[in-house]
């Protein structure tokens, strides 16, 4: 089974020249944008990928603007508008030391250095200075935990576990 991976959002076009604007959802923009880059286009509510290459990339406010080959006017480039942008696992490199893909942390258990399980990863925040993990707790209640090394001590992205110290209070 081949998997592919989230990159951004066609969130409009830009210009009447077939640009688009990507609300992007990867921290390596300019290798997932750069030109020549294979990206795979799913359509709103369609199974079907679409591969396309990439023109040219710029940036311009919060938004990446790509330009696609055989997407030359703001007609083509409507037709793609609300679509995901994605990656074949394949383009994905390798990562430094204690740095992870999304994928690989998301579905995560999360459990304390005591054995107390705490929940599941849903979802990852990046406000700024380091990542923040949402833990999906029993009771339905979030448990929100910085991805820093006093608290996360340990990741194992194969049997999907991740155990931490969790200082005082960040549980309550």
């Amino acid at each position: 089974m081949e998997n592919y991976y989230n990159v951004g959002k066609i969130v409009n076009t830009h210009g009447t020249r077939g640009e688009v604007r990507v609300l992007s959802r990867t921290d390596f923009p300019e290798e997932r944008y750069k030109k020549g880059s294979i990206l795979y286009v799913q359509k709103e509510n369609q199974k079907d990928l679409l591969e396309v290459k990439v023109e040219s990339h710029r940036t311009h406010k919060q938004f990446d603007l790509l330009t696609l080959e055989n997407v030359a006017s703001m007609t083509e480039a409507e037709a793609l508008k609300n679509s995901i942008l994605k990656v074949h696992e394949s383009s994905l490199g390798e990562l430094a030391e204690n740095e992870y893909y999304f994928h690989e942390i998301i579905g995560c258990t999360v459990s304390t250095v005591d054995g107390e399980e705490i929940g599941n990863i849903s979802e990852i925040l990046t406000p700024g200075a380091n990542d923040v993990w949402v833990v999906k707790r029993k009771g339905g209640k979030e448990a929100y935990i910085p991805y820093i090394e006093q608290v996360v001590l340990k990741v194992n992205v194969e049997d999907k576990v991740v155990i931490i110290d969790p200082m005082e209070g960040l549980l309550d």
